[in-house]
């Protein structure tokens, strides 16, 4: 199964993204590499929650997303958790003028917490390839 609905394909969007978020390039605002940290951790809790069989909004909000995962009966790790502090970077920071600028420590704890997200889904997909049940 490969498409919208495949969560193996969301998590390699995740990767992707992580790929991004780690690689400093000169001129390249560290919002933009925030940004994609946090898609990398919204792209990896939306593969666990379509392998989980859990519908979710179209949202960037991962607080909502991290609710919808505990609801679903799985237990978060605190270093997941974290992950609810990137969603500001997927609209405020992107633009100018709409927030201070992201600090080399906030990049740092963003990328950071988008790896905790990613190798976590990661490893529960590992052991449960299809949908968890």
């Amino acid at each position: 199964m490969s498409g919208p609905h495949d969560p193996q394909e969301w998590l390699q969007r995740a990767r992707s993204n992580l790929t991004r978020a780690r690689h400093r390039i000169q001129g390249v605002y560290l919002e933009d590499l925030c940004f994609d940290a946090q898609q990398a951790a919204e792209k990896a809790l939306k593969a666990l929650l379509i392998s989980l069989g859990v519908r979710f909004p179209r949202t960037h909000d991962l607080a909502s997303l991290l609710t919808l995962i505990e609801r679903s009966g799985l237990s978060i790790p605190e270093a997941v958790l974290e992950a609810a502090a990137l969603t500001e970077y997927a609209v405020q920071t992107r633009y100018p003028g709409f927030s201070e600028p992201v600090t080399e420590e906030e990049y740092r704890f963003a990328v950071r917490v988008a790896e905790e997200v990613v190798g976590w889904v990661e490893a529960l997909l590992k052991t449960n390839p299809g949908r968890i049940e």
